[in-house]
């Protein structure tokens, strides 16, 4: 039952996702993307610390959380372990995935877009 909250989820999420970016798409910036990123992270902050500390169930945390906040963006994932990890002391722990993602994800898409002759 838990990957079938999962997955409702993320398909709404996707399919949200899919919605802002093309309506805001066409630009020469990525506001589409960026604003999705910037509200998965507000989405998933009021999911975590609110929903979850007043109402929450493991079914609505997986279906809000993993779910619905995982298909609209990853990002608000990220942010919410760099926060975790800020919130420990562990600066140079939070530093390092930050730099670690951004240059990873750069790299890897890079590399994709070599083996395929892009």
């Amino acid at each position: 039952m838990e990957y079938i909250w999962i997955a409702c989820g993320g398909a709404l999420g996707a399919v949200l996702r899919h919605a802002w970016v093309t309506r805001l798409a066409g630009y020469t910036f990525p506001y589409g993307t960026l604003t999705v990123n910037i509200a998965g992270v507000f989405l998933i902050g009021l999911v975590v610390f609110g929903w979850n500390r007043v109402c929450g169930t493991q079914a609505s945390d997986l279906f809000l959380r993993v779910g619905l906040c995982g298909g609209f963006t990853t990002f608000s994932s990220f942010t919410l372990d760099t926060v975790a990890m800020l919130e420990r002391g562990d600066f140079i722990g939070a530093g390092g995935y930050i730099i670690t993602s951004v240059a990873g994800c750069l790299l890897a898409l890079t590399a994709a877009r070599y083996c395929v002759g892009g």
